[in-house]
């Protein structure tokens, strides 16, 4: 019994033995092994575009015969399709397209007209409103070449703070730099401030204040008086501001009658920024009697068309001092330049007499003494207010009442 004991464990350890030697074998044998596998699943994917799902192999399956390889799932994998060349005689098939939207080209700008060289020019001073003066009067005689509009307004100046611009002393200089026939002033939206006096400085609205304010006022319309030029003193107009517009019209007092006493004309421009009770708006009407945006979002500057409609009204005085301007445009007829005249059909051209053109003024040509409607009825004596403003520039006297009455304002 012992000896069979010994001989079986003999038995099971060389069958451990063996077995140990086959693993070892195996273990040794499984990269050479699984190496061609691997490429023999890459050709099988290049050939038949086939693609098996990879599962990790293991000891068991190399013992039993890869049993469980057989219910691998098999994706299959469609070939890429070549798209075919269309043959070179086949039409193309058009691409729609969205239609592109019209282009709309801008119209030019006309050309700026050529002043000429003995332009009479109009030299505008004082602050940022006076620079807003001038760019509408620029665009009021752009196209007369007999008027050029010279911008000399000084933003932040005025007539109490000499230190910081000192008008005075720089308005003789321009005035001989720039020889003028005309000098318009707007000045005094910076003027609500304490004034120099002697070392001291007096507060706004004092009766000091008023006496200094006036003197300077003077001093300054004089300088123009004293060149022989003609003086044109433009009023402030009303501000979104309350107290501000209050002040508008206290100086606007002083200005009339500073200006007057000193031979020059105040322009009064208050209606042109106000409804009919006298308040400040915003939005108004322009010069072609359109409802436009005049004044902007601080209540205080001026829009383009509030430029505009500012220079309307010195416009006309300006155009009353410095008499006849050239007209806008001047077109000479000649034989070169004839308006086409409109010819029959079946008219021979000889048969077809050109005429130089009649001078109109040189009316004995066609035998007359007198141009047709020459006996003009008699004007009448007194013009209405829309006449005065329009020949003139003048405006009727305020409402009496009203803020700007200056009539009350003057008797105080």
């Amino acid at each position: 019994m012992k000896a069979a004991r010994l001989g079986l464990g003999k038995r099971l350890k060389t069958f451990g033995t063996r077995a140990i030697l086959v693993v070892m074998a195996t273990m040794t044998a499984l990269p050479e092994f699984v190496a061609p596998v691997a490429a023999q699943e890459r050709r099988y994917y290049l050939e038949d575009r086939r693609y098996e799902r990879p599962q990790r192999r293991t000891l068991m399956d190399l013992f039993f015969n890869d049993r469980r390889s057989r219910d691998r799932s098999v994706i299959e994998m469609q070939p890429r399709r070549k798209r075919r060349a269309a043959p070179a005689s086949a039409p193309r098939r058009p691409v729609r397209t969205a239609p592109a939207a019209p282009v709309i080209a801008a119209e030019p700008k006309p050309e700026p007209v050529q002043k000429l060289e003995n332009a009479k020019k109009v030299l505008v001073v004082g602050d940022f409103l006076a620079g807003r003066l001038a760019g509408g009067l620029d665009a009021a005689f752009a196209e007369n070449p007999g008027v050029v509009v010279v911008d000399h307004g000084e933003t932040a100046s005025g007539l109490v703070r000499q230190d910081h611009y000192d008008w005075p002393q720089a308005l003789p200089e321009l005035i001989a730099n720039e020889k003028p026939s005309l000098v318009v002033v707007m000045i005094g939206a910076n003027d609500r401030q304490q004034i120099d006096s002697n070392d001291a400085r007096e507060k706004f609205r004092t009766e000091r204040w008023f006496e200094i304010y006036k003197q300077r006022v003077n001093e300054f319309g004089q300088i123009a008086r004293d060149h022989d030029l003609p003086l044109l003193w433009v009023g402030l107009p009303a501000f979104q501001s309350a107290s501000m517009t209050a002040d508008a019209v206290t100086l606007n007092t002083i200005f009339r009658t500073q200006a007057e006493e000193i031979g020059g004309e105040f322009v009064d421009i208050w209606d042109g920024f106000v409804d009919e009770d006298g308040k400040f708006i915003v939005t108004g009407s322009d010069v072609n009697g359109q409802q436009v945006r005049l004044r902007s979002a601080d209540g205080i500057n001026m829009t383009e068309a509030g430029r505009r409609k500012l220079a309307f009204y010195v416009e006309k005085v300006i155009r009353r001092h410095l008499g006849d301007l050239p007209p806008a445009e001047m077109v000479n007829l000649d034989g070169s330049n004839l308006p086409a005249l409109p010819v029959l059909p079946g008219t021979p051209m000889a048969a077809i007499v050109s005429t130089q053109p009649i001078a109109l003024s040189d009316p004995d040509l066609d035998g007359g003494k007198d141009l047709l409607g020459a006996s003009a009825p008699a004007p009448a004596l007194s013009q209405s207010p829309r006449d005065l403003l329009v020949t003139r520039g003048e405006l009727p006297e305020a409402p009496a009442g009203r803020v700007d009455d200056y009539r009350i304002k003057a008797t105080q």
